[in-house]
């Protein structure tokens, strides 16, 4: 069991944001409130969460730069984009449901092509890390 956090940086007023989820609700609301993020901002919970969050396709948290740094100094694991999808794709598979294990199936073999697909071919990286060659998006670490 684990908490999950992206590296999506997607702006929101002044802050920029990334997702974090669990494997279980219980451990994601734990790290909420390890991070002091306010339980009431949880998306996609059908009772749990409010308004137009609780048709979020996914049980997750929109969090700021800074909770997502607090929150792997207490143990989330970093992930790339495409861990929502690998997660929700994981939870389908797990469903038992056979349509919905096709589904997660066929996902997970995508996530794998596009991640291949963004690793870098001639490995040219910075100073920083950043790949200079391949068509990573800034902030993104050369994975060649």
């Amino acid at each position: 069991m684990a908490v999950y956090v992206d590296d999506m940086r997607a702006p929101f007023g002044r802050y920029i944001m990334c997702h974090m989820w669990a494997d279980t609700i219980d451990e994601l609301l734990a790290m909420v409130d390890r991070i002091a993020v306010q339980r009431k901002w949880i998306q996609g919970h059908p009772t749990l969460s409010f308004g137009k969050h609780r048709n979020a396709s996914w049980v997750h948290f929109d969090i700021t730069m800074s909770k997502r740094a607090l929150a792997v100094a207490a143990g989330a694991i970093e992930t790339d984009r495409y861990g929502p999808l690998e997660h929700t794709s994981k939870q389908a598979i797990a469903s038992g449901k056979p349509s919905l294990i096709a589904y997660g199936e066929k996902r997970l073999a995508q996530i794998a092509e596009l991640r291949n697909a963004r690793r870098c071919k001639t490995n040219v990286v910075g100073g920083t890390g950043e790949c200079l060659a391949c068509d990573a998006e800034q902030g993104e670490t050369c994975r060649g």
